[in-house]
């Protein structure tokens, strides 16, 4: 059996993020294929292309992450019906120079935790696009929109105890992604 090292990239920079609690979850229920490894995102430098050909310390540490691994699960919060700065950002920084992505070919997948009835639905519909563009097999389906009803008392446990069906069926449609994609 294989065991396929795996970036999780969340979108948020708050310590208690609901998000973060969601990829702590995930964590815990992945088959044993699956090595997950948070990624952080908080310490790189806006981007900017006039340091393409000297980027800052955090963002070649950042793309050596990327580059290892085989993989990339990205959880998003919504932001005004979109992807956070943060996140935007580190796919741009992972991106460039031209020509030089790190996210080529990696599969990819896609979810994320909300309080709110609808979700993140559009924040994951437009990070799909930016996906897409940068040539990474995503996951389409199924899809996986966490909903936290109590945010204060919201812990990875309490996330499993709700929608651990709907994340084993995730975890193990993005693991299929990834034998197929890899293999």
């Amino acid at each position: 059996m294989s065991q396929y090292n795996i970036a999780v990239i969340v979108g948020s920079l708050r310590q208690n993020s609901i998000n973060r609690i969601l990829a702590e979850a995930l964590t815990k229920l992945a088959p044993p294929e699956l090595k997950l490894t948070q990624v952080s995102v908080g310490n790189l430098p806006l981007y900017n292309q006039d340091d393409d050909s000297a980027p800052a310390e955090e963002v070649k540490k950042f793309k050596a992450e990327i580059s290892a691994a085989q993989g990339v699960i990205f959880i998003t919060p919504e932001y005004n019906r979109s992807i956070p700065g943060v996140l935007k950002n580190a796919l741009d920084h992972a991106s460039r120079p031209y020509g030089q992505s790190v996210w080529k070919g990696k599969p990819a997948g896609v979810l994320g935790a909300s309080i709110g009835s609808n979700g993140t639905a559009m924040a994951q519909q437009h990070l799909r696009n930016v996906l897409a563009y940068l040539d990474m097999p995503t996951l389409n389906q199924p899809e996986a929109f966490v909903h936290i009803k109590d945010e204060a008392t919201a812990s990875p446990d309490s996330v499993i105890q709700n929608s651990q069906q709907q994340l084993e069926r995730w975890l193990a449609a993005y693991l299929e992604l990834v034998k197929t994609t890899l293999s």
